[in-house]
């Protein structure tokens, strides 16, 4: 009996072996969800070519991937080159460097195998590629990573073509009942690469923020939804349904927004800091039964003083602000794998009598990039400020609907009146 037992288990052992080995059998990692450092345009990436005119050595392809187990890892890239080419090649994964070359046979694809790694850790793993051949010369276009091997057993990629992380989002719980005149938000940029959005105010009808547009610029923009449900273009827009332009202060540009909804935008050009504490307030005015005058005031780190952005009369409307929240955006792929961190705090509302109330609960939500493609997306308490991170493949996961809360700081924001009562006028 303990001989045939022993035979059970390790026959039983041996099936569970094979399902693992099957489960991790093979990963294709196509070659548009990588990204080129240290220059994001260095190559092209696109879902129907892959990587293609990569021909700077000083480009660099990285992929990353999250593995539940250590162990063997084999890897083989599938690419083109022209007949008669030679490519050399180098992957590094988890410290361990592989070169290869390969042959082109034009439009056939060749195979550029880099052998075995073997990975000493779980958590997320870069693999970086990158070319051994002199400038001008074919690297080969890239089509796909392929991985092999046991330690793939439930690990997880992006194989989406979309290389943005998931945007996140805090919502702030407010009594139904409380009418809200002002929201006020400060938000502190922890990183901040370019293709970055941090919203500070953001309600049922727009969006307050900044934004990092380049290396050389960043704004402050601040946005009204108008009325309707034309998704893309504001000149199918009647005029009854579009927010009109009531005020806007010195050096903003004001204009038209559409492709994600229709309205009026505006934006600062200003360089604000990362690691700065910006001031963000948003007030509601209605001034019939169906309108309100939105506006939007920052206070302007150089200056030392509140400034308006703009402020725009709101037809459909006629109430306060509803549905608060903020959120970090990543609007560009190219720059998906770096990390964005910011923390949100000191948040009040004000009621129309005057009363200052201060918000220390928010809660978590993810666009649908976060439900499979992106894990890399969390929240939490620091500092006595929320704090929001996506993007850089680094651990860090917050199920979607959970709440926090943060300390109260009790001392609630001082603003001009003038700010608060008296919307501008056209």
């Amino acid at each position: 009996m303990h001989t045939k037992g022993c035979q059970r288990l390790f026959a039983a052992a041996v099936v569970v072996a094979l399902a693992e080995w099957s489960v991790a059998a093979e990963l294709r990692v196509p070659a548009f969800t990588a990204y080129l450092e240290p220059n994001a345009e260095g190559a092209r990436v696109s879902q129907r070519s892959g990587v293609t005119r990569w021909n700077d050595p000083g480009i660099k392809v990285v992929w990353f991937g999250e593995f539940k187990r250590a162990g063997e890892l084999t890897a083989r890239l599938v690419l083109k080159l022209p007949a008669d080419a030679e490519s050399k090649l180098r992957l590094t994964v988890d410290g361990q460097s592989r070169e290869t070359s390969v042959s082109g046979d034009g439009d056939s694809p060749v195979i550029a195998d880099f052998g075995t790694f073997h990975l000493k850790e779980t958590g997320y793993h870069r693999f970086t590629l990158e070319s051994l051949n002199d400038r001008g010369r074919p690297f080969g276009d890239l089509e796909a990573l392929w991985l092999d091997g046991p330690a793939l057993a439930d690990a997880h990629f992006n194989l989406k073509e979309r290389r943005n992380a998931a945007s996140v989002h805090l919502f702030y719980p407010v009594p139904k009942e409380t009418d809200v005149a002002a929201f006020y938000c400060e938000v502190t940029a922890v990183d901040d690469p370019v293709a970055t959005f941090y919203m500070a105010c953001g309600w049922h009808r727009g969006y307050f923020g900044m934004q990092v547009n380049s290396l050389t610029e960043r704004r402050i923009i601040f946005s009204v939804w108008d009325s309707g449900n034309e998704a893309v273009d504001r000149n199918q827009v009647a005029d009854e349904n579009r927010v009109r332009l009531m005020g806007k202060g010195e050096g903003v540009y004001t204009g038209d927004f559409g492709n994600e909804g229709t309205g009026g935008h505006s934006h600062l050009k200003y360089l604000w800091k990362t690691g700065e504490t910006q001031k963000f307030i948003v007030t509601a005015q209605p001034t019939n039964q169906t309108f309100t005058s939105f506006s939007g005031y920052y206070f302007h780190p150089d200056k030392r003083e509140w400034m308006l952005i703009s402020s725009w009369q709101a037809p459909k409307e006629g109430g306060w602000l509803r549905g608060l929240h903020s959120f970090s955006e990543n609007f560009w792929g190219s720059t998906g794998h770096l990390r964005r961190k910011a923390l949100f705090g000191n948040q009040w509302i004000r009621t129309p009598d005057g009363d200052w109330r201060e918000l220390t609960t928010a809660g978590f939500s993810h666009d649908p990039t976060g439900r499979q493609d992106r894990l890399d997306r969390f929240m939490g308490v620091e500092d006595g400020r929320f704090f929001l991170s996506h993007g850089g493949f680094v651990p860090g996961f917050t199920k979607y609907g959970e709440q926090f809360s943060r300390p109260p700081l009790g001392r609630s924001p001082e603003i001009p009146p003038e700010l608060l009562n008296h919307p501008p006028k056209p």
